[in-house]
C-alpha cells in the first residue's frame, strides 16, 4: 500500500485537533485589556500545544516521505499515535483553565510521553515494514534525539509531581525546542 491515504487522514485529524484546540479560548465579556488577563495560561498552554502538534505534524510528513509503502501494523501503529495526539486537546484545556497546577500538568506531561512513545512506535514498525537497509532506518540510525525527549518527558513528568509544576513544564518547553526544526536527519535524506 501507498502511504498518500494514510498521510492525508492523518493530515485531517491534526487539523481537527487544532480547530478543537483553539475554540477553547473563550472570548472575555469585557472590553478591556484587563479582560484577557485570564485567560493567559489557557492561551500559553494552547501556544504550547499548537506548536507539539505542529512539530508532530512536520515529523510524521517527512517519516512519510521515506515510507515507500505501509501495511496493516503501519496503519494501527499511526491510528495509535493519532489517539495520543488526540487528548491533547483536553489536556491542555484542563491543563490551561487550571493554571497549571500539578494534576493537570503532571496529566499534560504524560499525555506527551504517550504522544512520544507512540511515534517511536511507528517509526519502529516502519522500519520494519521496509528493513534495516531502508531509507528512514539510516536517516534515525540509534535514534539519540528521541530517547532523551523520553527521558526528558519522564523527568518533567516527576518534576511537575514532586517540585512545582512550572518546573515540569519548563522540561515539556524544552523537549519542545529540540524539535521546533524539522527533523534534520530525515530532512537529509528525503532532500537528495
Amino acid at each position: 500500500m501507498e502511504s498518500n491515504r494514510l498521510e492525508a487522514f492523518s493530515d485531517g485529524v491534526i487539523a481537527v485537533l487544532i480547530t478543537i484546540m483553539v475554540l477553547e479560548l473563550k472570548v472575555p465579556h469585557g472590553a478591556g485589556m484587563d479582560a484577557l488577563a485570564p485567560l493567559w495560561p489557557v492561551f500559553l498552554s494552547y501556544v504550547l500545544s499548537f506548536v507539539y502538534i505542529g512539530i508532530y505534524w512536520n515529523n510524521h510528513h517527512h517519516m512519510l516521505k521515506l515510507a515507500e509503502s505501509i501495511n496493516g501494523t503501519v496503519l494501527w501503529a499511526n491510528l495509535h499515535l493519532l489517539f495520543w495526539l488526540s487528548l491533547v486537546p483536553f489536556t491542555t484545556g484542563w491543563m490551561g483553565e487550571n493554571h497549571f497546577e500539578r494534576w493537570p500538568t503532571v496529566l499534560y506531561g504524560c499525555n506527551l510521553l504517550l504522544c512520544a512513545v507512540a511515534y517511536n512506535v511507528l517509526q519502529a514498525c516502519l522500519i520494519r515494514h521496509q528493513g534495516p537497509d531502508s531509507a528512514l532506518a539510516k536517516a534515525v540510525r540509534s535514534d539519540t534525539k528521541g530517547k532523551i525527549s523520553v527521558v526528558l518527558y519522564v523527568v518533567g513528568i516527576a518534576a511537575a509531581w514532586l517540585l512545582a509544576p512550572w518546573t515540569g513544564l519548563a522540561f515539556f518547553v524544552v523537549v519542545a525546542l529540540m524539535w521546533l526544526v524539522p527533523d534534520r536527519r530525515i530532512e537529509k535524506v528525503v532532500v537528495q
